[in-house]
């Protein structure tokens, strides 16, 4: 059947954002239905790390995203006292950017939005309600109506439509109308933290306790700060059961706990919002069913203590928007779209309880065991918490060697073409990504060249006068091949890497992708 559109994306926060971004940036016609009439225009998330920024390089303008957003080198987890119990170290470089960031949510959504409606396929329609999603055997049918004020107060203002698409995905929220007309239940890890969020722009610049993210484990009453970039600030408060939320709630409280707390006050900053927030750990049953697909707080939520529940999000909407290029340009069977939730759902949960248990730490109320906590702490018996995870399982090698690479982070450094210098990603078209640093037109066969362009390549040696030339600028491609053992990376186009190989070994690597997209045959002489 011929549809109106091939994905219809349901919700548009920045998980939304991303998967429309990148589905338009590949060419496929999308519709984008948000029920609210405009980007929310305050922070919510606060931190992304140096992968999540790169996905936001290749889904909008990064520059503008990042304009206002500070690197941050450190995590503090307090006592109640203020006694520094562990400081995590967030210092160093991801994917070309410092590993991570405070940053202004609306920023980031207004670069993503506005790159995506630049794209010709990509229609946006905000204050836009899906009321109905009917999934047939070849498409899905989606009846929708204006969502304003007025239309809310009589239904005989509601203009209604019904549009078809190949595949929806709900990036609506926890509460997802899509995860609902699926039929996916969702399972529980039991948390249930209530949290005031107090967000501050500052008035003159504020002292350097304030430049660095603090965890306050008070069993008294937790609490935590964190700038929001360079001028922007985050202040949360724990709701005790004996709370009245009411009062937490009004300006007031927010004003006494900024006094009380931080010695500020409205000569200091300026209130932006303050709004009690219920943190939740669950996880869909599945993340698609049929043609209908889940994303973000759709299929998973996690409380903030890691700083990633956004960041997750970002990461399935380019991971489900490559697979859905392939399969809807015939690169892959449909059932290709299983590996999504294959490489996501462990990734994510790993991530997810983490935060669990650091919401554990942050939360513990009761004074005799919090002592005990601090003391392990200053004993040095706490674990560290677990490296962050990497793709385990999908479209990824597996194995020794070189193959242990399969699944990490693609590396992206400056290189020169023709006579610009930049990082990789602004100078490439996006998808796969091969470098090597030799000449892979000596190493693979037309035949797997015609491949690698079949599937959307670019092809790159560090090797000079050859067809795929640039130059490595600082060396950095160079030192990576070394330091590996290898020759050559093959990337995917959520830049994890797909595999690295020595030169001899190449060809089979690119016969490995090529099987792993299961339908793709040779293409014809």
């Amino acid at each position: 059947m011929t549809t109106d559109f091939d994905v219809a994306i349901v919700g548009y926060g920045p998980t939304g954002q991303v998967l429309a971004s990148m589905l338009g940036r590949a060419g496929v016609r999308v519709a984008v239905f948000e029920r609210w009439p405009s980007l929310y225009g305050l922070p919510r998330l606060t931190h992304i790390d140096g992968e999540t920024a790169r996905i936001i390089q290749a889904a909008g303008d990064v520059g503008f995203a990042l304009r206002d957003a500070a690197p941050a080198a450190n995590y503090e987890w307090r006592n109640g006292a203020g006694d520094l119990l562990v400081s995590i170290d967030w210092s160093g470089e991801s994917c070309g950017f410092a590993a991570h960031y405070t940053m202004y949510q609306p920023d980031i959504e207004l670069a993503v939005d506005t790159r995506a409606r630049g794209y010709d396929g990509v229609e946006i329609h905000q204050g836009a309600e899906v009321t109905e999603i009917r999934q047939l055997a070849d498409h899905v049918c989606l009846t929708v109506r204006t969502h304003t004020a007025e239309a809310a107060r009589s239904d005989a203002q509601s203009v209604l439509r019904t549009v078809t698409a190949t595949y929806v995905v709900g990036c609506d929220g926890a509460n997802s109308q899509v995860r609902e007309a699926a039929g996916i239940d969702r399972d529980d890890l039991g948390v249930d933290d209530r949290w005031l969020n107090i967000d501050t722009e500052c008035l003159h610049p504020l002292g350097p306790e304030f430049a660095v993210s603090r965890q306050f484990c008070d069993p008294e009453q937790p609490n935590m700060f964190m700038p929001i970039g360079v001028k922007r600030q985050r202040f949360e408060v724990a709701v005790r059961p004996g709370d009245d939320a009411a009062e937490m709630s009004t300006e007031e409280f927010a004003w006494s706990w900024l006094r009380d707390k931080h010695g500020l006050g409205p000569n200091d900053v300026r209130i932006l919002r303050h709004v009690i927030y219920t943190f939740s750990a669950r996880t869909a049953d599945t993340w698609r069913s049929g043609r209908l697909l889940l994303a973000g707080d759709a299929a998973h939520t996690m409380p903030p203590y890691m700083g990633q529940g956004a960041c997750s999000g970002m990461r399935d909407g380019i991971t489900l928007a490559w697979k859905l290029v392939q399969v809807l340009r015939g690169n892959a069977r449909p059932d290709y779209l299983d590996t999504y939730e294959t490489e996501r759902r462990p990734h994510v949960e790993v991530i997810q309880r983490c935060a669990v248990e650091l919401g554990r730490v942050a939360n513990l109320k009761d004074p005799v065991k919090a002592a005990e906590r601090d003391a392990a702490f200053a004993r040095g018996e706490v674990p560290p918490l677990p490296p962050f995870p990497t793709i385990t399982s999908g479209v990824a090698m597996a194995g020794d060697g070189p193959a242990s690479l399969a699944g990490t982070l693609a590396p992206q450094f400056r290189v020169r073409m023709d006579s610009r210098v930049a990082l990789l990603d602004d100078l490439v078209d996006w998808g796969f990504t091969l470098v090597a640093d030799a000449d892979p037109g000596t190493l693979l066969s037309a035949d797997q060249l015609a491949f690698l362009d079949r599937i959307g390549t670019t092809v790159l040696t560090t090797a000079p006068g050859t067809d795929y030339s640039v130059g490595d600028v600082d060396g950095r491609y160079g030192q990576y091949l070394s330091a590996h053992g290898v020759n050559a990376f093959l990337s995917r186009p959520d830049f994890h890497l797909f595999g690295a190989a020595t030169a001899d070994a190449l060809p089979s690597l690119v016969d490995e992708l090529r099987a792993s997209l299961a339908s793709i045959t040779a293409v014809p002489a």
